[in-house]
């Protein structure tokens, strides 16, 4: 059976899609935003719970390098943005007034310097496709957990370590505390606990070499960190802060998790056991046409998930999303929209999920129509 998606708002982007990345909704109920960030500036546009626009309420943060060479993240008020940098992460308020910068060693992998500045590689050709870190806010804004290439301007945690994990005073930039990320990223996500300030999600990608997935926990003195086995891409937290949604590194089996990163109960689903083919895929060679999990989607609700196989599907015709319902009642079903989809589907956890249209100028959010509501 088919889920019928019903469009329950359009989100216009507020910058134009060539001069800009794509924009992306944020935060959960009461504090909505929708981000996007040009070379010059991030827009942060406040959204009222019917997903519009509050009027009067925007804000703006001037940019410190261009997009992309770097990462970055608003904070859940809009009072200030974060810029994960190649050479520094550095805190910026609307008035473009820098708040604190953090130096680190550069994310050139070839450069051994400690730049002073953006404009010290910023023409240097070698610097140009670095790799990356990334930074993410704590639920209530208080803290900046920071993923950046060691060391720091005091030195390393100890001889070996590449990557840093850091927490970070929001206010003042005073580094909290710092542990060893037992990687060499190409990139990162964080993902963040929709209520604990305390508790953070780190998802690196080292290309092929693997994806290393750390849970963090700040207690006010020190950080402890989980080091999930396996290479995982860690997608989503549940509403209730104790589920994850993973997909593997070979993009084969989509999980549900506990706070732990073990697997629940019978929640693992093989992309070769529940998928079925694309339906304008030859039949001929099955081995050609194999389909598995994006690297995208997220909990809708606590006990359902939306994920899609664009990757694979864009092959062969239009791109597939699914609803899963985690409880088991209802199972796996394929999405139908009133126009094919653009792209790969975030989850907001209220049971909606967004798309972006095909022009890349706004969001659609959805919510599910049959069965159920949502599976509720």
């Amino acid at each position: 059976m088919s889920v019928h998606a019903r469009l329950h708002a359009t989100v216009p982007a507020p910058l134009p899609s060539p001069a800009a990345g794509p924009p992306e909704i944020v935060g959960g109920p009461g504090r909505r935003l929708l981000v996007q960030r040009s070379d010059e500036e991030i827009v942060a546009l406040p959204l009222d719970d019917a997903y519009a626009a509050r009027p009067g309420a925007e804000v703006r943060f001037p940019a410190p390098w261009p997009r992309d060479r770097g990462t970055w993240e608003v904070s859940p008020d809009a009072s200030l943005a974060v810029f994960a940098g190649v050479h520094a992460v550095r805190a910026v308020e609307p008035s473009g007034a820098t708040r604190w910068e953090i130096r680190h060693g550069c994310w050139y992998g070839a450069c051994r310097e400690m730049h002073d500045s953006y404009d010290a590689y910023a023409e240097d050709g070698d610097h140009r496709y670095p790799e990356e870190g990334s930074v993410g806010f704590s639920a209530d804004g208080s803290l900046v957990w920071a993923h950046v290439r060691g060391p720091l301007g005091e030195g390393e945690l100890t001889p070996d370590t590449v990557d840093e994990w850091l927490v970070i005073d929001a206010l003042d930039g005073r580094v909290l505390a710092r542990a060893d990320a037992q990687a060499a990223a190409a990139g990162s996500i964080h993902v963040s606990h929709p209520a604990d300030p305390r508790r953070m999600g780190l998802s690196i990608g080292e290309g092929q070499d693997g994806a290393p997935l750390r849970l963090g926990s700040w207690d006010g003195e020190e950080l402890a960190v989980t080091y999930v086995e396996g290479d995982l891409c860690l997608l989503s937290v549940s509403p209730s802060g104790d589920r994850l949604m993973t997909v593997s590194h070979d993009q084969d089996e989509l999980a549900v998790r506990d706070s732990d990163g073990h697997v629940l109960d019978d929640l693992a689903w093989e992309a070769e056991s529940v998928l079925p083919p694309h339906p304008d895929a030859p039949s001929d060679d099955p081995d050609e046409t194999c389909v598995y999990w994006d690297w995208a989607g997220g909990f809708v609700t606590e006990t359902t998930l939306v994920a899609s196989t664009d990757e694979s599907d864009n092959e062969w015709g239009q791109a597939r999303h699914w609803l899963l319902d985690t409880t088991r009642t209802h199972g796996l079903h394929p999405v139908v929209y009133p126009s094919p989809p653009s792209g790969q589907p975030t989850a907001r956890g209220d049971g909606t999920w967004v798309t972006r249209s095909a022009s890349g100028d706004a969001l659609h959010v959805w919510t599910a129509g049959t069965p159920g509501d949502v599976f509720s």
